[in-house]
Formats: structure tokens, C-alpha cells, sequence
């Protein structure tokens, strides 16, 4: 049974009707408080029905859950249930399984960044909870993700992580790919992101009113400096890359519909893995696909409209296919 938010919500609000000595919770009654609550939070839900309710309560009774004490007290025809020790309460036991191996695959992800010193505590960790929780970590792995953790630049991460974490500023020796000279730049830190199998970090210079971008790989040394960390009260990063492919975003620049043609041969690939989350499909025939996508023109839209080389067509807007075919015979 997936443990998402919904049944946590449902495995909660029966915690707290079995343990209620006030009041008899007969079946019905169990099902219109979960229903209740989650339409209260999630009001998209629709709520349950009686099956899920009972595969709930049984996942609660089992090992895999939280073997809570619960009683079914006859009633007439009717059964209500109740704990029969009123002190427990699913918030006060030992993990359960299913929680265990959460842990388990939320520590697999963060180990991704065992690279960097500052997250040696992932490898430390992993040890005692073997030993606190009785843990067993599978030997083979079953998961694995598009990281190199020998990416040049990566061991600056958990630095550059903390430093946003507890807002400290930053002095950044830099040489970036157009300059034979490094340069030396403070830097307040926002945000980082991973594009393209490279990590940038987006912060605030004093030098420059736009935000200011570097690349990891290209950051020669990183020392705090001890002044006032100038907070972001401007850029939301959850909504700042959703006009963007990449993370070039030129200024003043507005999204335009862009029109692509793709030859069959690539259209399933363009259907199921689409460009941006703008996409949306005008034709599909023998003759390939067609699609408009709604986004802010730069670099890494043009570099990557010509990774599909003579399997693409712009279409539309001519300016923007000219500008494409320029950078093509520039390379």
C-alpha cells in the first residue's frame, strides 16, 4: 500500500478515533471522519469508500504498519473499534517497515552527494541507523540516477549548500570559459541547480544588479567573507525557470510560441519525453510531428533544437529559425 500523503492522513485521523474513549466509531463513522479530513486538505481527493478503509485499518493491525491493539466491540449488528490500550498511538511507536525503507530510499538519494565533505554525515548516519532501527540495507542497488559524482566542480556543492542554508556571503574565484584570467567576485547565494549534467549557482553581486551566475565547474576557490548577507526578497526560484530551457534568461525577454516540425522518426521521442512543460501537440501524421512551445528564447533552446540536427524544422517565428541557422554555421 502506498504510504503517500492521503493514507497519512487517513492512517492519522483513525489514531486519533481509536484512541477517543468519548465517543463509539462504527465503520460509517470512521469513514466520514477520513473523508472529512481529506477533503478539508486535499479537497481534489474525492475521498474513499469503504474497501479502502478496511485495507487501511488492516495495514494499521499488521506488522508492516503498526500492529496498533485494536478492538471490534459488538454493538447490536454493529461493530465499533477502539484500542484496547488507550495510551498507544501510532505517533508514539517504532517505525514501521514501510517507513523504515523510506528512510532507507530517502538516504540513497542524499548519498548521491557523498562527494563532498559536507555530506560525509550521510555515510555516518547510515551505520547507526542499521543499529538504532535494526535497518538492513540492500546489498545491490536498485535505483540509480544521471550523476557523476567525479564532475569537476561537485565538491564545491556542500559548501555552496550551506552557505545558502545559514545565508553566509561569499568571496568566489572564478574563471569562466571567455576569460584567460580568473577574477575574484563577492557573492551572495540563492539557489543552485542542476542542468544538463553541471551544477550553477545563482546569487546577487554588488558589482551588478542582475542576478549573477556561475558554474561550478569553473569556481577555482570559495572562502566566507564576514559581511551582511543581502536576503532574496525578489526571485522566486520555483517559478523563475518555467519560461526557460536551461538557465539563461535573457533580460527583458518575453515567451514566444515557437513552432517545431519533427520527422517521424523523431516524433516519439519529442511525445514522450517533451521539450518543455509548455508543449503542446498540433499534428501527428506520416509526414512527422508538429508542436508549439511557449518559452523565453536563449542559448540552451537553440543548442538543443540543434542536437536534433536535419531530423527538426523551425517553422515559427522566422527571426528565431534565422538565429538558430546562424549559430549553426558558427560552429
Amino acid at each position: 500500500m502506498p504510504q503517500n500523503k492521503n493514507a497519512i492522513i487517513r492512517y492519522q485521523i483513525l489514531d486519533k478515533c481509536f484512541r477517543n474513549p468519548g465517543r463509539r466509531y462504527f465503520i460509517d463513522d470512521l469513514l466520514e471522519a477520513c473523508n472529512n479530513a481529506l477533503a478539508e486538505n486535499n479537497p481534489d481527493t474525492g475521498g474513499i469508500q469503504r474497501r479502502q478503509l478496511f485495507d487501511d485499518i488492516r495495514f494499521m493491525e499488521s506488522e508492516k504498519g503498526w500492529s496498533v491493539p485494536l478492538l471490534k466491540i459488538p454493538d447490536g449488528k454493529k461493530k465499533y473499534y477502539r484500542y484496547g490500550d488507550m495510551n498507544f498511538s501510532i505517533n508514539n511507536s517504532p517505525l514501521n517497515e514501510m517507513e523504515t525503507e523510506q528512510i532507507k530510499s530517502a538516504l540513497m538519494v542524499l548519498s548521491r552527494f557523498k562527494g563532498s565533505a559536507q555530506f560525509g554525515w550521510v555515510e555516518e548516519l547510515i551505520p547507526k541507523l542499521e543499529q538504532e532501527f535494526g535497518f538492513k540495507c540492500n546489498e545491490q542497488e536498485i535505483i540509480s540516477f544521471d550523476t557523476n559524482q567525479y564532475l569537476k566542480g561537485i565538491e564545491h556543492l556542500g559548501t555552496l549548500f550551506n552557505a545558502i542554508l545559514y545565508q553566509k556571503v561569499l568571496e568566489i574565484n572564478y574563471q569562466s570559459f571567455k576569460s584567460d584570467k580568473p577574477n575574484i567576485s563577492i557573492i551572495h547565494p540563492y539557489y543552485l541547480k542542476q542542468y544538463n549534467n553541471r551544477w550553477f549557482l545563482f546569487g546577487q553581486s554588488p558589482r551588478f544588479e542582475s542576478l549573477s551566475v556561475r558554474s561550478l565547474d569553473r569556481i577555482l576557490s570559495i572562502k566566507g567573507v564576514p559581511e551582511e548577507y543581502i536576503e532574496n526578497k525578489n526571485i522566486d526560484f520555483s517559478e523563475y525557470f518555467e519560461d526557460i530551457i536551461g538557465i539563461t534568461k535573457p533580460k527583458d525577454g518575453i515567451p514566444e510560441i515557437i513552432e517545431l516540425h519533427f520527422s517521424p522518426k523523431q516524433a516519439p521521442y519529442v511525445l514522450t519525453k517533451p521539450l518543455h512543460g509548455s508543449q503542446k501537440k498540433k499534428s501527428f501524421d506520416k509526414a512527422g510531428l508538429v508542436i508549439t512551445i511557449e518559452v523565453i528564447p536563449n542559448y540552451e533552446l537553440k543548442s538543443l533544437l540543434l542536437s536534433f540536427g536535419n531530423e527538426l524544422e523551425i517553422i515559427s517565428p522566422d527571426w528565431f529559425g534565422d538565429e538558430v541557422k546562424e549559430m549553426a554555421l558558427a560552429k
